[in-house]
């Protein structure tokens, strides 16, 4: 808290004379210095301008007061809590398959995209601008005409949700590789670029543009074709077509969940900004812009209009649930099986739009478990929440954590300020050891650092084992990081995955083995290698910037 004082004082500061004149001068210079071609890389003194960019705090959605969750027969008793809080899709669990490795992500990923013939919807961070996202963007043209071949051109719509600042940044970006496609087909494809609302006025103008995206971006990761879906960490981008690991999860012919997805991401796409064939963009009539109109304006429509999706999802559901809800618990067991043996539940997080949906149900997850199980966490960028760091330090299950050693961090290598970003994570996990060593908690909770060369790693999610089981039961997987930006300040969503089916445990098993199989389990005496060794002045800023990475 004292080491937050100062910027607080200059946000008061500020915050006296930033009247709503001012804010509309500074807009413009904003808007008109974003616009330029031949952009300033900035000074890295200004890293500290996000200090200044603490946001207001946003109502929250009200814990949903859902009765009795309905159409849940079958589902295990230890998880029926989590379809009180969020939709539950049943699907077999025949109809979901892991994928291991980048390249075949990629290759799914294409191969769904050629075939695809009423949707393709796309939600990333960005596109980057290699050889490897050209084929991908061709494989989308090459739907697309073959669509307008069969005269099928009013039902293939092509959909990007990428962030704004990080799709926007340099010359050639995710921009320029979509505007052709957006000329040639300007009624089927649709690019909309989510702008956090907490990056505006003198803030917008202060942070350079490498380092803008730390004030909060479009974090969502879904890659959908007609009714098969990708969840994932995974950009679109070559590292991760090749040696950057993360997760991937396809779940096949699963319409509700696709449909869901689809409409999220619709919802979203709704209140962003809409890139247009000139390489401007422009707002959705009657919809409240992200940072030339009031902030809470903004963030309540959006809200609203996104948590519609939810709310109308669980609606559906429990209309269709009571009227095949069992009557009896033994009903509901018996009657699982033969109407699917796996659930999926969306998780979404978008705090500056006051939709807290994921962290809810990670909080609980992690609370109720108990000394009956075991969780495999892992995290390319380990900075637990307070709040997730003293559930993980204060109740009895055992904890294995995997998270990235120092090579294979994704700032490793990087120029300036942000290749000390390693180091930062070097002092985090010693804090974060120290104290476990400090509880005499060694044995119940094992950190793990993910070794591979010339690879990096970007895995995040945990799976779920209950006492006497050598499978996982349940996973998280998708974009959060558990860290403070994924919780409060990115748009975020991941899915819960709650299985009987012995075929998608073992996939799940063979999972985590892989990933855990490239580690090594920290010690006192890793932190005494010497590249470990971390910087003075890294140890002292780390407080101030550690929420925003």
């Amino acid at each position: 808290a004292t080491a937050m004082a100062a910027p607080m004082s200059w946000r008061r500061l500020i915050n006296s004379v930033y009247t709503p004149a001012l804010a509309g001068v500074l807009t413009r210079m904003s808007d008109k210095i974003f616009r330029s071609r031949d952009r300033r890389r900035g000074s890295s003194v200004l890293l500290l301008a996000p200090l200044l960019a603490e946001a207001d705090p946003v109502p929250a959605v009200a814990e949903p007061q859902a009765p009795r969750p309905t159409g849940v027969g079958g589902l295990p008793r230890h998880f029926r809590w989590i379809a009180n809080q969020v939709p539950a899709f049943r699907v077999s669990g025949r109809q979901i398959r892991v994928l291991h490795s980048p390249d075949e992500f990629y290759q799914v990923l294409k191969t769904h995209i050629k075939t695809a013939r009423s949707r393709v919807v796309m939600a990333s961070l960005y596109l980057g601008t290699g050889p490897l996202e050209q084929q991908l963007v061709d494989c989308i043209e090459e739907a697309l005409e073959n669509a307008k071949n069969e005269d099928l051109s009013s039902d293939l719509k092509v959909s990007f949700l990428l962030d704004y600042t990080r799709g926007s940044r340099g010359k050639k970006n995710s921009r320029t590789m979509l505007l052709p496609l957006l000329r040639r087909f300007p009624g089927q494809l649709r690019v909309s670029l989510y702008h956090t609302p907490d990056l505006r006025g003198l803030l917008r103008i202060l942070v350079p543009e490498r380092f803008n995206e730390t004030i909060g971006v479009q974090h969502i990761k879904v890659y959908l074709c007609d009714d098969d879906l990708i969840i994932s960490g995974a950009n679109l981008s070559d590292s991760y077509f090749t040696n950057r690991q993360d997760r991937y999860v396809l779940l096949q012919g699963c319409g509700e969940v696709a449909d869901f997805f689809a409409d999220l991401v619709g919802a979203v796409g709704d209140t962003s900004l809409q890139l247009e064939p000139d390489d401007t963009v422009s707002m959705e009539e009657d919809m409240v812009h992200p940072y030339k109109d009031d902030r809470a304006q903004f963030s309540a429509s959006a809200q609203q209009r996104i948590m519609e999706v939810v709310n109308v999802a669980r609606a559906q559901q429990c209309l269709k649930g009571s009227e095949m809800m069992p009557t009896t618990d033994s009903d509901a067991e018996d009657s699982g099986p033969a109407q699917g043996d796996t659930w999926v539940f969306p998780l979404v997080q978008m705090k500056p739009l006051g939709i807290q949906l994921d962290e809810a149900v990670t909080k609980r997850l992690l609370t109720e478990a108990g000394g009956d199980s075991r969780i495999y966490l892992t995290s390319g960028y380990f900075n637990l929440t307070r709040a997730y760091m003293d559930l993980v330090l204060g109740t009895s299950t055992d904890y294995h954590i995997l998270l990235a050693s120092p090579e294979v961090n994704g700032f490793f290598g990087a120029k300036g300020v942000a290749g000390a970003i390693p180091a930062a994570y070097i002092h985090i996990a010693r804090q974060f050891y120290n104290k476990v060593c400090h509880l005499g908690q060694q044995q119940r909770i094992r950190l793990h650092e993910y070794h591979r060369s010339n690879w990096t790693f970007h895995a995040k999610g945990l799976w779920y084992y209950l006492r006497g089981s050598d499978r996982p039961c349940l996973t998280l997987i998708g974009s959060p990081n558990f860290g403070y930006r994924s919780v409060h300040r990115d748009l975020e969503a991941q899915i819960a995955i709650v299985t009987e089916n012995q075929e998608l445990q073992s996939q799940l098993q063979q999972e985590q083995e892989m990933l855990y199989h490239c580690s090594t389990e920290v010690s006192t005496s890793t932190f005494q290698q010497p590249n470990r060794y971390v910087k003075l002045w890294v140890k002292l800023v780390t407080p101030l910037i550690k929420n925003f990475f």
